[in-house]
């Protein structure tokens, strides 16, 4: 009874006894969901019913008990849980819903929206940068909060590196390229880019550390082997620098132009896979 309102604050313990830790996630839940349900959310400096301390309660909870709970699911349930048993929802003034799973989604969206943004100051002590969660965020399984931490502290150490910090230059001036000549032609340049119209020996190095990176960066994010992943993607930080120290990407021929163009995109594509790094600063 006395652990399921803990922690109470961001230095309180944090139950670790499974029957405290489900009791008092599902309060918070219930508590947090319910607000939502009728629209009642903190407002600036205001939170008269503590909910960013609850919604920080679930995010310690989870985290130190490395609990992989998708929340969209919990999320759902407690709030069809709430329409079911009052028989309707509100959100942003509309008064009831007229489209019952429409509103569901909407609030569940909202509400985890805030659950991120409680993770971003938990995660602030650590010395993450709220940019590069939010390039974790954007991946697929961001509901799980014990995924995304995992993701972004592996993604932070890289970035902290020579290699991570250049790749993301190479990155960036990639995608600035390939982004501007998609405006300017009107086209995806994103398949097609093929060894046999490589003119350039650094062109053919890369693609054959493309093709590695992607045999390796796959798999190893598949099972959450981000190290290994960011390994993988710092091997490609010399040779795109070689590639854009001596090749043309918008040269006269048109079709090594768009071969190249599309070479970039396998480098976007490739990163991408990893982090949403256009989400970075810098």
């Amino acid at each position: 009874c006395e652990a399921h309102y803990r922690p109470l604050g961001p230095s309180d313990a944090v139950p670790t006894e499974p029957v405290s830790v489900a009791v008092a996630l599902a309060d918070k839940i219930d508590m947090l969901t319910g607000f939502w349900a009728i629209d009642e959310k903190p407002t600036g400096s205001k939170d008269p019913y503590a909910l960013r301390r609850a919604a920080l309660g679930v995010v310690r909870l989870v985290s130190v008990n490395e609990l992989r709970i998708p929340l969209v699911s919990v999320l759902v349930a407690a709030i069809k849980n709430i329409e079911e048993t009052t028989g309707e929802l509100s959100v942003s003034g509309e008064g009831p819903a007229p489209d019952p799973a429409r509103i569901v989604d909407h609030i569940t969206r909202d509400l985890l929206a805030f659950f991120h943004d409680r993770l971003k100051v938990h995660l602030r002590d650590e010395g993450l940068r709220h940019d590069v969660i939010d390039a974790v965020l954007a991946m697929p399984g961001s509901d799980d909060l014990v995924l995304v931490v995992k993701r972004a502290r592996a993604l932070s150490n890289f970035l902290k590196t020579d290699d991570g910090e250049n790749l993301l230059l190479g990155f960036k001036r990639a995608n600035n390229i390939l982004t501007q000549a998609e405006e300017a032609d009107g086209v995806e340049y994103s398949f097609g880019a093929d060894p046999k119209f490589a003119e350039d020996p650094t062109e053919k190095a890369l693609f054959a550390a493309l093709d590695a990176a992607e045999k390796t960066i796959a798999p190893a994010m598949a099972t959450e082997e981000f190290e290994t992943a960011m390994a993988a993607m710092a091997a490609l930080r010399a040779p795109i620098d070689a590639f854009f120290d001596t090749v043309q990407v918008n040269t006269d021929n048109q079709t090594i132009r768009r071969n190249r163009l599309n070479l970039l995109s396998r480098i976007r594509a490739i990163c991408l896979s990893v982090a949403d790094l256009t989400r970075i600063e810098g």
